[in-house]
């Protein structure tokens, strides 16, 4: 969590952008991005030029060491004027960006330096822009970005992940933003653990991968290295971490994305929250060219995958992957992105995605063979129902989250009718409180109730038809018989006889309460009192006149 003053100097910022002509959220953040890109490779510099000065080694420089090189880095640079900055940065920083890799000492790259270290993101630097015109906003924001406390691991992905919020008001490119506590839940059913291999297909900012770093980091350190800033908030340094350091820098995190735009923004999202050596690539994960691009990771290579597709328009069947075409004959990204993630998991991988409804119940050929290699050949944790207005204002599009593994055959399906998350449904999206105003803190723990029963064998059809109105929770396995409930479970061989429909409504069983309406002679009665009532009254002012 950030404290007050750090979203107040953001905020100010933003509003200088915008008052000198960028309003684009988007390219804001891009902005920001480079100016922080370049403070962090200085920070970094001088880090290694610390270790140096205490072991006597030498080490690999980022920047050359020469009058023309130094000049390149944030602290040497930072106090020239705006016309002088302004030229300075898009003649010579931003383009040495993309020529990190190009170090002159090349025979002392080892596996532990700093080049290494920029992982990929050099890559998405080469077209760096400065689009900046106006010198006094160039000037703030190279102050602001000075005055940020990038020292602190957990903050600055704090920092990035409240710039991000800002695309809230925005679609980005087509594609809309996931909000943050769906996110923080579906990570929280999945688990991840420290040796897990993640990823995320369709990456965008990296907002599943950064909040997996997070989640690791909360569940990963000691008790007394949780400390509290002023504010009252709580910081993680995930301590616990320490042996899978190596794995979580430069194997564990994998995204891919075909928009350069977002493959930068994600870059630096997972670079501010310590994660430098992010596999964040360039890919369109439906294509056929995955094969000879990725092919280890196109199949049977990650332990989790978290993902919200794109689940909009179609695709050209001779660019598709055609292994994925064999799964499924379709042009429907929603229904070939499933399919992608069941081909490129591990068996036992597991997986939460959304998807549109359309992919539960849909009565295509295409639509039923998906649903029915999940039953089938898979396992189907379960389904949560999301409300129509998660996604708002970028869409009203009613989803659902997919909690599936690879491999095996689907014995039960559990349900959760998750009916508010938290904030208004409206595209204001506002917080709410009070009960029942979020129903996903019920879905987690319901759903780890059922999986304690699940792997303790639980004998889930012992109950049969005698549990329909019991709602009481602790007596788990009858509550989850009643399909009257948020949370129910519903026989594989049940969904299979409906042509394998997924939709919640085909199964939760509705009680109806009686309504009771007066004799409608007292209505009328009551109606014509009320009329005489008026008439009367009517009279009264008449004689006032």
């Amino acid at each position: 969590m950030l404290t007050g003053p750090i979203r107040n100097d953001i905020d100010k910022l933003w509003e200088k952008f915008w008052t000198g002509g960028i309003t684009n959220p988007l390219t804001v953040i891009e902005q920001i991005s480079y100016l922080m890109f370049a403070r962090m490779l200085d920070m970094q510099e001088e880090a290694e030029e610390r270790k140096a000065n205490r072991t006597g080694k030498a080490f690999v420089r980022l920047f050359p060491d020469t009058k023309e090189g130094q000049l390149l880095r944030w602290k040497n640079f930072k106090n020239l004027s705006g016309k002088d900055l302004h030229k300075h940065l898009k003649n010579e920083v931003y383009p040495y960006f993309s020529k990190l890799g190009q170090v002159a000492d090349i025979d002392q790259v080892g596996e532990d330096t700093p080049v290494k270290a920029m992982g990929h993101i050099s890559d998405y630097m080469e077209d760096a822009d400065l689009e900046i015109k106006n010198e006094s906003v160039l000037v703030a924001a190279l102050e602001m970005v000075d005055s940020l406390p990038l020292n602190q691991s957990d903050v600055k992905g704090d920092i990035y992940e409240y710039l991000l919020s800002k695309l809230t008001t925005a679609g980005i490119n087509g594609q809309f933003r996931t909000p943050r506590h769906i996110i923080d839940a579906m990570i929280e059913i999945i688990d991840p653990q420290p040796w897990d291999t993640i990823c995320d297909p369709s990456c965008g900012t990296a907002g599943f991968l950064a909040r997996t770093m997070e989640y690791l980091n909360r569940k990963h350190t000691s008790p007394e290295n949780i400390w509290t800033d002023e504010e009252g908030n709580q910081h993680y340094p995930g301590d616990l971490l320490e042996n899978y350091r190596e794995h979580i820098s430069d194997d564990m995190f994998w995204g891919f994305d075909f928009d350069t735009t977002m493959l930068r923004v994600s870059s630096m999202n997972m670079m501010l929250h310590g994660v430098n050596g992010s596999n964040i690539l360039y890919q369109d994960t439906l294509n056929k060219s995955i094969r000879e691009n990725f092919p280890q990771q196109e199949e049977n290579f990650f332990d989790v995958i978290l993902a919200n597709p794109p689940f909009k328009g179609s695709l050209d069947e001779t660019n598709t992957n055609p292994e994925l075409l064999s799964m499924v004959k379709t042009k429907k990204t929603e229904l070939l992105f499933v399919a992608h993630i069941l081909r490129s998991l591990k068996l036992g991988g597991r997986a939460a995605v959304i998807v549109p409804d359309g992919v539960l119940f849909g009565s295509s050929k295409a639509h039923q063979q998906l649903r029915q290699e999940l039953i089938e050949n898979n396992q189907l944790e379960g389904i949560i129902s999301l409300p129509s207005g998660v996604f708002k204002p970028y869409a009203g599009v009613s989803t659902a989250i997919l909690l599936f593994t690879k491999g095996g055959t689907t014995e039960r399906v559990w349900f959760y009718d998750l009916q508010a998350d938290g904030l208004s449904l409206d595209d204001k999206r506002t917080p709410l409180k009070g009960e029942g105003t979020n129903d996903l803190p019920d879905a987690i723990s319901k759903w780890k109730a059922y999986r304690q029963l699940v792997e303790s064998n639980f004998d889930f059809s012992q109950f049969g038809d005698d549990a329909q109105g019991c709602a009481n929770p602790e007596n788990a396995g009858a509550y989850f018989q009643d399909k009257t409930q948020k949370a129910f479970v519903v026989d594989a061989a049940d969904i299979a006889s409906n042509k394998y429909d997924l939709s919640i409504n085909r199964y939760k069983e509705v009680v109806y309460e009686e309504e009771v309406y007066e004799d409608p002679k007292v209505i009328l009665g009551k109606l014509m009192a009320l009329e005489k009532d008026i008439m009367a009254d009517l009279k009264e002012l008449e004689g006032m006149l």
